[in-house]
């Protein structure tokens, strides 16, 4: 695991205020989304957070048949 980037957190925390799942969700403007996730996240750095982001693994691959 490594430390998730500020860039990273804000396109998350935007991503879930925007949409429910894979449902977009209407009443939310992008914009404000992402002045949100931006100011959560220099309010969660200020307070001495880190957030963890697991590190892309490697695909899957078909099992061989012999």
């Amino acid at each position: 695991m490594k430390p998730a980037t500020p860039d990273e957190l804000i396109e998350a925390l935007s991503r879930a205020l925007r949409y429910d799942g894979k449902k977009r969700v209407h009443h939310v403007d992008p914009i404000m989304a992402k002045d949100t996730a931006e100011r959560l996240v220099q309010h969660l750095l200020g307070c001495g957070f880190v957030v963890m982001r697991k590190e892309a693994g490697a695909a899957p691959s078909a099992p061989q048949s012999y």
